[in-house]
């Protein structure tokens, strides 16, 4: 697990370059989330009326592909950057390698389901 807060501490500290990836991911999607999240809350909660808001609004807004994709976007990588941050604490506190092994699987399946029901949830509508 990498501890830097520079690019070059990173790749000194790096084992793989998949760690090296995962440690700017984590800082690309950080950043772009932010402006996602703004956007979202921007266009639902301000740009919208409380008695606009109803639910053939929201499937009105989400007959656009676009607004999917977006939607989609936010969701892929909030649980990308969510999960990667759960499996540098799992990999913090669970000591046991397999009992590592075990969380680890079990708290990927439920990102999997959690994914999988929100795009199939979000392409359906």
């Amino acid at each position: 697990m990498i501890r830097a807060r520079t690019f070059t501490d990173a790749r000194q500290q790096s084992h793989s370059n998949a760690e090296l990836n995962w440690w700017i991911f984590m800082r690309i999607s950080g950043l772009i989330l932010v402006f996602l999240i703004l956007g979202h809350i921007y266009m639902t909660f301000i740009q919208v009326s409380e008695s606009d808001a109803t639910y053939d609004a929201v499937v009105a807004k989400l007959a656009n592909p676009a607004w999917k994709f977006y939607d989609w976007l936010i969701l892929a990588l909030s649980l990308m950057h969510g999960a990667n941050g759960a499996r540098y604490s799992i990999e913090d506190y669970v000591r046991s390698r397999p009992n590592r092994a075990w969380v680890k699987g079990l708290f990927y399946t439920v990102v999997a389901l959690v994914f999988a029901f929100g795009t199939v949830g979000l392409f359906s509508i």
